[in-house]
């Protein structure tokens, strides 16, 4: 029997989205302050999956300078209906209690690779929106977010309003449709209808160790929705010895052969509750009972590392995340990404020499970060770069950043010292508590060669400058992880002496797994 391994998605690929055309399946997955906005992943047998394209492109011009850390792009729902895609996603400009500042929108394509139309912006009274197609209506919802309440987290259930499917302009007034269960911090609603019922699947718990999903139905889209007896569908809570952790967000499809399946979020923590690689994305089947409910085909609600894969499935490969780039043409979008805006030529220009990259702001910056990074996506793998760089400052440095977000990263940069002499430097931030761990002497030839192997939370650092192979040691970088996001492994260029006056190039990168 063919199997599907979990995560499907390694490394920070959460909040999936399962949906299908007539040729293949996707998932669509969060991609918060990271550009470019909303990946999407497509197969054919729902075990391998290849990056096809992404929704919120340079065309759009859409930045998220000045959003904080764990923002901007949360949770997209995705449908293909009448021959359009349809994606709805919040763009989430503030986090901080008691507010949610939150602005959902709607885009269509008639390709899955756009041009998507301008984003349609539809409501801010909360995020995880999503849109449903019933006959010739649609609706949309979304969690309800009530400042007032006085817990910490103040999502006090899901509200609907009719939506026009064309135009998209609001119809009547919003109505609460689902209070939620006592598992609390209810997310991201989704309808399906099946059997005469509407199914209402929500994330309850948060998206923690605490994770589920939950399901309800009506015979009424507008409800009441009455919650599954043996709920919930899935989640890894007080089960620590399960692999898949944080199991919860989920989302629901029937394949062309009639066999369901749900995507869900995952983690899979190192030894102390640290999922470095971030929130994942794994594959569960499901089948509907005698009595109308939506089960786990493994007749419980944990999740498993290897389920049936569809009966018609294609052939299923091992999946590596190896890959080589001399970096002479441009950014390939399958493994790179830049921080809350698009490369522009001012700073980043790629030619028959490498990559270039102009001087930014620092790693704590919101707004004008020159970096370039992609996904960790194994908790063991080597990277290494060639770079050629005189820095003239102690305020200019470049190299290789491990990033989690703006208080949480590590550097292995050049710079100079205080006789202006060009050192290689190890720092990092925790917490927003900065260090800066060794720094050694190294020749000016101005050409080097930069390693870094993690191997699960830690981390070695090593420079070649053509003379010596020199160590910076080994560090614990299990403090990357927790975020929203994952780590990632990025080349960064930052001037705080005068933005784009210095330059590295770099050569010849590698992310090789062991």
């Amino acid at each position: 029997m063919k199997q599907i391994h979990n995560p499907v998605l390694t490394g920070f690929n959460p909040d999936p989205l399962l949906f299908r055309d007539n040729e293949k399946y996707y998932l669509v997955v969060s991609t918060f302050e990271w550009l470019p906005g909303i990946r999407i992943y497509s197969s054919q047998n729902l075990a391998n999956w290849k990056y096809e394209t992404s929704v919120i492109g340079e065309s759009m011009n859409i930045n998220f300078r000045g959003n904080p850390r764990g923002c901007s792009i949360w949770a997209p729902f995705a449908t293909y209906h009448n021959g359009k895609y349809y994606l709805v996603y919040t763009n989430v400009n503030s986090t901080r209690v008691p507010y949610k500042d939150v602005d959902n929108y709607i885009v269509t394509a008639n390709d899955i690779h756009g041009p998507w139309s301008k984003p349609v912006y539809i409501n801010s009274s909360g995020f995880d929106p999503s849109i449903f197609f019933d006959g010739k209506k649609a609706y949309f919802l979304n969690v309800l977010w009530d400042y007032r309440m006085e817990t910490h987290n103040k999502s006090c259930g899901i509200e609907m309003q009719e939506i026009d499917p064309v135009s998209f302009s609001l119809i009547g007034k919003p109505k609460k449709i689902f209070d939620g269960t006592s598992a609390r911090k209810t997310e991201a609603p989704q309808i399906y209808k099946h059997n005469g019922y509407y199914y209402l699947m929500t994330a309850e718990g948060g998206t923690g160790l605490e994770h589920q999903e939950t399901v309800a139905r009506s015979t009424n889209i507008w409800g009441p929705y009455e919650v599954d007896p043996n709920t919930p569908l899935i989640t890894s809570k007080n089960h620590p010895e399960l692999k898949l952790q944080s199991a919860g967000h989920a989302s629901l499809m029937e394949t062309s052969n009639h066999e369901w399946y749900i995507a869900h979020l995952c983690t899979r923590p190192l030894s102390g509750n640290k999922p470095i690689l971030g929130r994942e994305t794994a594959i569960q089947k499901v089948k509907w009972t005698n009595d109308g409910w939506l089960h786990l085909a493994n007749e419980g609600n944990l999740p498993e590392v290897d389920v049936p894969a569809p009966q018609n499935a294609a052939s299923i490969h091992p999946i590596t995340h190896k890959f080589t780039d001399d970096l002479k043409h441009g950014l390939n979008q399958a493994y790179w990404n830049t921080l809350r805006q698009f490369s522009d030529p001012e700073w980043l220009v790629a030619d028959s020499r490498g990559l270039l990259i102009r001087g930014g702001q620092s790693p704590q910056s919101l707004f004008d970060q020159h970096m370039i990074a992609t996904r960790q996506c194994d908790f063991k793998v080597k990277v290494a770069v060639d770079m050629e760089y005189r820095p003239r400052t102690y305020m200019q440095l470049a190299g290789i950043t491990l990033y989690l977000d703006t208080l949480n990263y590590a550097l292995l940069v050049i710079t100079v010292d205080e006789n202006n002499n060009p050192v290689i430097e190890l720092q990092k931030e925790v917490q927003g508590e900065f260090n800066r761990i060794k720094q050694i002497p190294i020749n000016d030839h101005g050409q080097y060669h930069l390693e870094v192997t993690i191997d699960n939370e830690a981390a070695s650092f090593i420079i070649d400058d053509g003379n010596n192979r020199l160590s910076l040691g080994t560090t614990d970088i299990s403090f990357l992880s927790g975020g929203f996001t994952g780590n990632f492994i990025g080349l960064n260029v930052i001037d705080m002496h005068r933005r784009n006056s210095t330059a590295a190039l770099f050569k010849n990168f590698s992310y090789i797994p062991f």
